[in-house]
């Protein structure tokens, strides 16, 4: 996939162009009927789908006092799903304080001259635009009648009589609920992570850890959860997380993170982005009495994650 930071950026093409336009945090059942808007009228006429896209996510600039201090999908992680649907272009406008408060026209008809190839723009149907957010589907309805532009409103994907939202799917994962969270996302909740150097605790042990810094992304609740791991090179490790603080390793100043040991694999993934899926919770995270305590326990573990029949 193609990614510009600037409509400027993008070289001129021949080919029709059409875009989704959103945050598409999390990229969840909802924002896919967008995208699918613009992945449609791609293949009809030969042409490039599209999404264009904003980071940091508006409401941090907007409002930082309510923003989530935890987004669903990093820009990395967007990248992968949105290639999944068939996405060939992501175009990520830098969301600042001058960028809101441009007034919608000056986005639209910026939008215009930089990509005369442009055909066909979707939408949420409630999205708004612009300085105040006063760009709506009423001025984008006026805009691609004067210029040929196809304008896609999409209704809203509704689940148990309410709206399919990133803020129900963040409260989900935070609850553990990851059902929920699966039947919202159209897939089951993943979180992309860099591994990174730790204090190597977990060798003492027996059972060497990856540590994990995530990308930004939302975590489920603390505990020791089973967990699917694809690495860079695409093979899948069962494995068994720990998220949390490990009261027994940490008892100075202990930092929330995420450390997972993989069944099976023997190597260094230092520096290695790395996609967990998490499969079930299995325990709390709680205090040993001893290491050789802990390491039981870790075993225990372990065969639970083996015989675990999740697919």
């Amino acid at each position: 996939m193609k990614v510009f930071k600037s409509l400027k950026d993008i070289p001129a093409d021949a080919r029709p162009l059409h875009l989704a336009l959103g945050v598409f945090d999390g990229v969840h059942i909802g924002h896919q009927e967008v995208i699918q808007a613009a992945v449609s009228a791609a293949k009809s006429d030969g042409g490039v789908a599209g999404v264009l896209t904003f980071d940091p996510h508006p409401i941090q600039i907007l409002a930082p006092e309510v923003a989530p201090k935890r987004i669903l999908a990093s820009l990395d992680h967007k990248k992968e799903l949105l290639a999944d649907l068939g996405v060939e272009m992501m175009i990520v406008i830098s969301f600042t304080e001058a960028f809101a408060a441009q007034e919608a026209d000056q986005f639209l008809n910026e939008l215009h001259r930089c990509l005369p190839q442009l055909k066909s723009l979707s939408i949420g149907r409630d999205w708004k635009f612009g300085k105040k957010r006063k760009g709506d589907l009423a001025m984008l309805e006026v805009f691609g009648a004067e210029h040929g532009i196809q304008i896609s409103a999409i209704p809203a994907v509704m689940i148990d009589g309410e709206r399919v939202s990133s803020t129900r799917i963040r409260q989900a994962i935070r609850d553990g609920d990851m059902k929920s969270a699966a039947s919202m996302l159209g897939r089951d909740y993943t979180v992309l992570g860099t591994v990174i150097q730790g204090r190597q605790l977990g060798r003492t042990l027996g059972f060497p850890t990856a540590n994990l810094r995530a990308h930004n992304e939302q975590l489920p609740c603390d505990g020791v959860w089973a967990v699917e791991v694809s690495l860079e090179n695409g093979a899948l490790y069962r494995g068994v997380g720990n998220l949390g603080l490990r009261p027994t390793l940490e008892e100075d100043a202990p930092k929330r993170m995420l450390e997972i040991y993989l069944i099976g694999f023997d190597g260094d993934l230092y520096g290695e982005d790395v996609e967990v899926r998490f499969l079930k919770h299995l325990r709390g995270e709680r205090k040993f009495a001893s290491l050789d305590a802990l390491k039981d326990q870790i075993e225990k573990d372990v065969t639970l994650c083996e015989n675990l029949g999740i697919s």
